[in-house]
């Protein structure tokens, strides 16, 4: 089963349209409010650093089934000027944009699986996995 969909990011409506797609993909496949509202904020975060320090990029939203279990994977990826240091954007608390800093370490508690990768002047590709429980 490779049921993809992508919202291409560029403005600040694209944002909410991936969260819609996110909120749709999840109840579809069965997720409780609760998990559906962890989806949302998750791609509301991917989705708004694209925006923030990209400029553009994409975000996708997959249907998965893995060893018997099914999921949703969120793919975000851009050709911004790419994370630096990884581990520091890792940290709790730690914002370049003023923000709250719930950013990555966020998404990554919010989401099953988490993997980044970055390099500079190269962009981000994010994935991040869900479970339906």
């Amino acid at each position: 089963m490779d049921n993809q969909s992508c919202v291409n990011i560029v403005t600040e409506w694209d944002i909410v349209a991936a969260r819609q797609l996110g909120r749709n993909v999840a109840k579809e496949l069965g997720f409780g409010t609760v998990d559906q509202a962890r989806i949302t904020t998750a791609i509301s975060e991917l989705a708004r650093n694209i925006y923030l320090y990209a400029g553009q990029g994409q975000l996708c939203i997959e249907q998965i089934e893995e060893y018997g279990k099914r999921g949703l994977k969120i793919i975000a990826i851009d050709s911004g000027p790419g994370i630096p240091d990884i581990r520091k954007v890792m940290e709790d608390g730690f914002s370049t944009s003023g923000g709250l800093g719930a950013g990555l370490p966020g998404v990554k508690r919010l989401m099953d699986e988490f993997n980044i990768q970055s390099a500079a002047g190269e962009g981000t590709d994010i994935r991040a996995v869900k479970w339906l429980r």
